[in-house]
């Protein structure tokens, strides 16, 4: 089994891609502002429930034209952002059932109203608004009669390939091909792009402010609800735009994965919408073209393109959440294995101290090991001496100069911490030991003026 070449013809993936790559990014730079609000399944929401706008605004207009479709989904996306709002306060639920119960509510009604008679025989069904036609918008498109010819002569850019000849004309065709021009999902697809652009360009400060702070943002002159339900227009307006071309599938994806997985590379609100950026590229991109590569290493027909970016764009969230430089699980397991080595030793070091206090500078390894269990032991003992802070000589470890100021400054801060919880907060003294054990690994120590803890042990000096 070989991976096959990707062949890109620029009749049929050009267009294609484009939507998938247009789709994405719009609604990936949109997504940041859902995911650092924690309302990530309201694009979910404002994605299920702009069908019954959609189907609402066709009734009206008898017609699919942009315009009318952009209103129908603007009236349903904010119309799902007020219901939201009335069962979360009037419904006492938090907020993730309101907007389950809304969009399922909503996403119902639309399919109801798409099996309708009115509109059962317009090009809007449900697996349209699922899956998405990206297969469809073709650079060109074959004429299929003669007729069709003699109609297209006024067209530009049309191709005829002489190879038979006409049996009515005697003119040498074998075929005809008109040009297309660019599809109108695209152009659609294309102006969502630039208007999400431009909003989050003029208004990425109160954006940010409103994101992190909604209370600030009032408190500045920033109308925070009306930045919420101008955000939600343009999710409403990016799902919509995205419909016809890829499918609610990929818009929820997109939505969501991108930032989710920017926001496990960075910390920073610029940088994440890079990040997001990217993402959404490689994920249009790499799904698209995976969606033909992979399915024929096993001599299959290729699967749907939308579905396959979606799966890509999961793909990178899972390997984000595995390796991300800032919060992987990897990174994460590093940090927990260091900071388990760190508290082994602060122990080893607290417990040599304690001994050297009572007269015994040297302690067996196996009296060690009932206080500080044996892979940490191990551990411990390993990092100390490569420190020079313990010595291991015949099975005695004993504590260096440098090792006897470290235990020393440990033991302070489980002290000090003590009579911190006795005097400032008022806990018993035969209960403070355990919560002091927690705290002396931490640098900041309370600043008192003790030279015995609670129990009457002397205070180590400071160094």
């Amino acid at each position: 089994m070989s991976w096959p070449a990707f062949q890109f013809d620029v009749a049929l993936d050009l267009f294609p891609m484009l939507a998938g790559l247009l789709a994405a990014v719009g609604c990936g730079l949109l997504g940041n502002f859902l995911v650092l609000r924690r309302i990530s399944l309201m694009g979910d929401a404002i994605s299920h429930s702009v069908l019954p706008g959609l189907v609402i605004a066709f009734l009206i207009a008898t017609s699919r034209s942009p315009l009318a479709m952009f209103v129908g989904a603007a009236v349903a996306g904010i119309a799902t952002v007020v219901l939201v709002e009335l069962v979360k306060k009037l419904g006492r639920v938090e907020p993730g059932a309101a907007m389950g119960v809304v969009f399922s509510v909503l996403f119902a009604l639309g399919v109801l109203l798409i099996e309708s008679a009115a509109v059962r025989h317009v090009d809007l069904d449900a697996d349209c608004v699922l899956h998405g036609q990206l297969e469809t918008l073709f650079w060109t498109t074959p004429v299929q009669s003669w007729d069709e010819v003699f109609q297209l002569r006024t067209w530009t850019g049309y191709v005829i390939d002489p190879a038979v000849v006409n049996p009515e004309t005697g003119e040498v065709v074998r075929s005809a091909i008109y040009h297309q021009g660019v599809p109108r999902q695209v152009v659609t697809l294309a102006v969502m792009v630039l208007a999400a652009f431009a909003f989050v360009g003029l208004l990425f400060k109160e954006l940010r402010i409103a994101a992190f702070d909604p209370a600030l943002a009032t408190t500045l002159g920033f109308n925070a609800s009306a930045l919420h339900y101008a955000l939600m227009v343009f999710v409403a307006a990016a799902t919509v735009a995205s419909f016809e071309a890829v499918g609610s599938i990929l818009v929820i994806a997109m939505l969501i994965c991108p930032a989710a997985t920017a926001r496990l590379m960075t910390d920073r609100l610029l940088a994440q919408i890079a990040w997001s950026l990217a993402f959404a590229i490689a994920a249009s991109i790499g799904g698209y073209v995976a969606a033909t590569a992979i399915p024929s290493m096993w001599g299959k027909e290729p699967v749907n393109a939308a579905g396959s970016m979606t799966v890509a764009a999961g793909v990178l969230l899972t390997l984000a959440i595995v390796v991300s430089p800032k919060h992987g699980l990897v990174v994460r397991a590093i940090r927990r294995r260091r900071l388990a080595a760190s508290v082994a030793l602060d122990d080893l070091l607290a417990a040599l101290f304690r001994f050297a206090e009572q007269g015994e500078p040297k302690v067996p390894r196996a009296r060690l090991a009932q206080l500080v269990p044996g892979i940490r032991l191990d551990r411990a003992l390993g990092l100390a001496r490569k420190r020079d802070l313990v010595t291991l000589d015949d099975g005695l470890v004993a504590l260096t100069p440098t090792g006897l100021d470290t235990g020393g400054a440990i033991i302070r801060r489980h002290r000090l911490w003590e009579t911190y919880l006795v005097e400032q907060a008022g806990v018993s003294p035969d209960h403070v030991h355990e919560t002091a054990e927690r705290l002396e690994h931490l640098p900041p120590q309370p600043d008192l003026p003790a030279d015995t803890d609670p129990h009457g042990k002397a205070i180590p000096p400071g160094v």
